[in-house]
């Protein structure tokens, strides 16, 4: 618990002191961001922006990991470092979207092509790791099970899970960078589920089959250590947030999106709870899905389901206020956490 309060303040104050200075560096270069043309009217006030704070983000989060295992000085676990790699890796994809965004004066930076194909290495580093390191007691020499509550039927082998989970990770990126449209809303729905993963990660340290064995126990590796990322992250994520809530005085970009969505694909990975988080991060998948069904029924029939989409700019086109969408979105946000908490502790609870 100790570790996880230091990673959580920490992150929180290098946020929080160290974004006024990101934005006033990045106002003095020039790095605003670019607005779409085709995209909401009231969002042309926003130009110039300063953008890529997702590496404020990322920064004060592996300091933060960083500190909490200096006080006292103990070691970092194979499980924590290879989340924080997914987060850093995809980060670096989104920072490269976004200089190129800055640097050409245009809303669209890398080519889908070359976005997914950057994604996609990242992915496979990991998926190939996760394999190698298996769970301290695990009897298989490499856990490659789906995973809801925790690992369920039969060993889907090595390619298909390396599959399943460049799958996982591509898809929750993208998630995140579609729900980042409004001032901080992908920072508020991105934090519900940072937070369950602390006390998802708690809980599985309180009830480890190498401490109790037992019908409910979990085989997980470093589920504290994975805890402390959670901590690490989501103070970081706080700190950042109290700059970019509307209005917001500085964005995560694709920087801070992509690396959050591979924050919480590691976190359910490696904690066996790989299908929960589409429950747990479920404001990120509705968002996504109303993108794939807007694109899907306008190539069939012409027309929309939607006024635009992503979701959150279809209720701005409605008439809602920007900070009504966001507020209301964190709200859903926040009940499709609860929801995944209360599946995951009702499937423990001894029958």
């Amino acid at each position: 618990m100790r570790d996880i309060l230091i990673a959580a303040a920490v992150g929180l104050l290098l946020s929080i002191f160290g974004t006024p200075l990101a934005i006033r560096l990045f106002s003095r270069r020039g790095y605003g961001q670019s607005i779409r043309e085709e995209g909401p009217s009231g969002h042309h006030d926003k130009r110039g922006t300063p953008t890529m704070g997702g590496t404020v983000i990322v920064i004060s989060a592996l300091i933060a990991y960083g500190v909490a295992h200096l006080i006292p000085p103990h070691e970092m676990t194979v499980s924590g470092l290879l989340v924080l790699f997914l987060m850093t890796g995809l980060g670096a994809v989104g920072f490269l979207d976004d200089f190129i965004k800055i640097y050409k004066q245009r809303s669209l930076g890398l080519r889908s092509g070359a976005k997914a194909l950057g994604q996609l290495i990242v992915g496979a580093v990991f998926a190939v790791l996760v394999t190698r390191f298996p769970d301290a007691y695990a009897i298989t020499p490499a856990e490659t099970r789906v995973s809801f509550l925790r690992d369920f039927g039969p060993s889907i082998g090595i390619i298909g899970f390396t599959i399943w989970v460049l799958i996982m990770i591509v898809g929750f990126s993208n998630a995140v960078n579609l729900t980042d449209g409004l001032d901080g809303l992908a920072s508020g729905a991105t934090g519900a589920v940072l937070a369950s993963y602390i006390l998802i990660g708690n809980w599985q340290l309180r009830n480890s089959c190498t401490s109790q064995l037992g019908p409910n126990c979990y085989w997980v590796r470093d589920p504290l250590d994975l805890a402390v990322v959670a901590a690490a992250v989501l103070g970081a994520l706080i700190g950042f947030l109290w700059w970019n809530a509307p209005p917001a005085k500085i964005f995560m970009g694709d920087t801070g999106s992509l690396a959050l969505g591979g924050v919480i694909a590691g976190l359910a990975i490696t904690t066996r709870t790989q299908l929960l988080l589409i429950i747990l991060a479920g404001m990120c998948v509705v968002i996504t899905m109303s993108v794939i069904i807007q694109v899907g029924f306008f190539k069939m029939t012409g027309k929309r389901v939607f006024r635009m989409a992503p979701l959150q700019h279809h209720f701005e086109l409605a008439g809602w206020a920007e900070t009504t969408i966001v507020v209301r979105f964190w709200i859903v946000a926040g009940l499709f956490a609860a929801t995944g908490l209360g599946l995951f502790y009702v499937e423990w609870v001894p029958k």
